[in-house]
């Protein structure tokens, strides 16, 4: 802080004088400035650090933590300690996401009969009530996973009938079929 003093008041006073005054060397007060102009040995080391480590990140798509990122850094030529890696980290506040888990939802490996393919990919209708389909997906709520079962007429792209439930089970599906045709509702078909 007495530097910042003496480098704003320096056209209105002397600086032997200021240096006097707040008790710090002239010496001390031209070192800082040199300091801040070319920075020192080690704030060069430090910021060099810091690149190598921001790359390295980089490179792991923002997946590494201070120990894997410490392996790669040596991997290239550059040990470091993990402690040091890790502080350089903490410093840029780069933080490793975890990666996701794969997930499978679906079982294609089963001896139960297989639908045939009616539409052949032909997406197209002439008219409402033509061709429907259907899908089930999976969502994330408050109260966990729910999966949403959705009919949809090919001729609109209207949803005509969901239904969602905590289990993926064929009254689902069910249930999304029933409320196209307003079974167990007071609304018309």
């Amino acid at each position: 802080m007495k530097y910042v003093f003496i480098q704003q008041h320096k056209v209105d006073f002397n600086i032997t004088m200021m240096s006097r005054v707040l008790q710090v060397s002239r010496s001390g007060y031209y070192g800082w400035c040199q300091r801040q102009v070319q920075p020192s040995a080690r704030q060069r080391c430090t910021a060099k650090l810091d690149e190598a480590v921001k790359d390295a990140f980089e490179a792991g798509k923002g997946r590494s933590g201070s120990p894997r990122l410490t392996l790669d850094l040596a991997d290239a030529g550059t040990p470091y300690d993990r402690k040091t890696v890790a502080n350089s980290l903490r410093r840029q506040g780069l933080r490793a996401k975890a990666a996701k888990k794969f997930k499978v939802t679906t079982d294609s490996k089963h001896n139960l009969p297989v639908a045939p393919n009616l539409l052949n990919q032909d997406f197209t209708a002439a008219a409402p009530n033509q061709k429907w389909v259907g899908d089930i997906t999976y969502l994330w709520s408050d109260e966990g996973w729910l999966y949403l079962a959705t009919v949809i007429d090919l001729y609109s792209r209207c949803v005509v009938g969901w239904a969602m439930s905590e289990r993926m089970t064929a009254s689902l599906v069910c249930d999304a079929l029933q409320m196209r045709y307003g079974v167990g509702t007071n609304q018309p078909a």
